[in-house]
């Protein structure tokens, strides 16, 4: 995948951040992300989800709504009912600067605003909301104390998730006006609804009014055991891996990009993302490598030797599965663990090579079930018969070219 910078302009004129993270192929859909309130484009849920639909070819615009992050105007002067002309806006910039968007995406309060605004963004085929209210004045709980106070005074300055936002009484009012059971009852649109049942911001009793009220075709997934934010990786990871599945059923071509490699051939590309991050396409899988953040990448996914190393024992475990099946051992499961190192020559008693380092691989396989003595020895004599094992230790040709690919 790719990120570019893009900016637009709400209907005040002011203008937005945002990001479009692209598939490295042509995209087979485009969607508008709605971040949750006060938070941002750059926000780790948005981004992690955003960044996992474009690996499955599916294009992503996110941004700043106004007064936030790196787009202009004052968040004082904003309410929910600007946040839904602001996605409005979106939704015309990203059809006339990339494509119609299809999938309507919204987490929290922005949620919330993806429902009221998707009457108004035709080309929407599906819409998606995370840990989303069901009454947009949910919202204020979240400075209820102040409530009163911003009532009397009319702005109050309070603090959200350890920033300072001012409220005004316009914000309070706008809220307590906006009703979502038309929208949702109306919205002639697939739905899928993510609310974990420990929300503790966000109650699942939201998601099971947003279900009640909405038409089929309606889906729910609970995100058991996420927090409201989806501040853990795999949780957000496995949100985006839903929606690319789901979504298939409602876009004109299925969710995964248009360049299937034939069997045997890997391609690796940069991806733009961080300075080492690349792509990896292996027919019609996708997947990150990566280095480490201590050593200047992003931690997204692998590196090359965590790579070389899965290789190996994904081979040893296969093996020893078909061995075991073929003989009816009583092999029940095989974990591999396997660690890479430089060590000197010179302590290696059965290597050729005598001065420098040489590479070492130190492979632990435990074998579950009733093995006899002479099963287990026999299943480890196997491990070192698998190909990749055969491929590391015999003389190996690479021919390098360059060519397009």
């Amino acid at each position: 995948m790719r990120t570019e910078r893009t900016e637009f302009t709400n209907a005040k004129g002011e203008k937005l951040a945002a990001l479009i993270d692209l598939p490295l192929g042509k995209p087979v859909a485009f969607v508008l992300f709605a971040h949750c309130f006060t938070c941002g484009k750059d926000n780790l849920a948005a981004k992690r989800i955003s960044e996992r639909l474009a690996i499955s070819g599916i294009g992503v615009l996110r941004f700043d709504f106004t007064g936030l992050g790196m787009s202009e105007g004052e968040f004082a002067n904003t309410h929910f009912s600007s946040n839904v002309e602001d996605l409005v806006a979106a939704a015309d910039h990203l059809r006339r600067a990339y494509g119609a968007p299809a999938i309507l995406i919204g987490h929290s309060l922005g949620g919330a605003a993806i429902l009221a605004a998707a009457h108004r963004i035709s080309d929407a085929r599906a819409v998606v909301t995370i840990a989303a209210p069901y009454d947009p004045a949910h919202v204020t709980g979240l400075f209820k104390e102040q409530v009163q106070t911003i009532r009397e005074h009319g702005e109050v300055e309070v603090q959200l998730a350890g920033r300072p936002f001012r409220i005004k009484r316009e914000f309070l009012d706008d809220v307590a006006e906006k009703k979502l059971e038309e929208c949702v009852k109306n919205l002639r649109k697939a739905l899928l609804i993510f609310h974990s049942p420990t929300d503790n911001i966000v109650g699942i009793e939201n998601a099971s009014r947003i279900f009640t009220t909405a038409k089929h075709p309606k889906s729910f997934v609970s995100l058991a055991g996420a927090d409201h934010l989806l501040s853990q990786k795999s949780d957000a990871v496995y949100v985006a891996n839903m929606i690319a599945a789901w979504v298939e059923r409602y876009l004109d071509q299925p969710a995964a990009p248009a360049d299937t490699l034939e069997t045997g051939t890997v391609l690796v590309r940069e991806t733009g993302g961080g300075k080492f991050q690349q792509e990896i396409s292996s027919g019609p899988h996708r997947f990150l490598a990566d280095e480490p953040v201590k050593v200047g990448g992003l931690d997204s996914g692998p590196g090359p030797y965590d790579l070389l190393l899965a290789a190996l024992g994904a081979c040893t475990s296969m093996t020893l599965r078909l061995y075991a099946d073929n003989k009816k051992l009583p092999l029940e499961r095989v974990s591999v663990r396997l660690a890479h190192n430089k060590i000197h020559a010179e302590d290696c008693l059965n290597c050729e090579t005598k001065e420098g380092l040489i590479d070492r691989i130190d492979r632990n396989i435990n074998l579950e079930g009733a093995l006899s003595a002479e099963q287990r020895k026999r299943l480890l004599e196997i491990a070192d018969k698998c190909p990749v094992h055969r491929t590391l230790e015999s003389e190996i040709e690479i021919r390098t070219s360059e060519r397009p690919v």
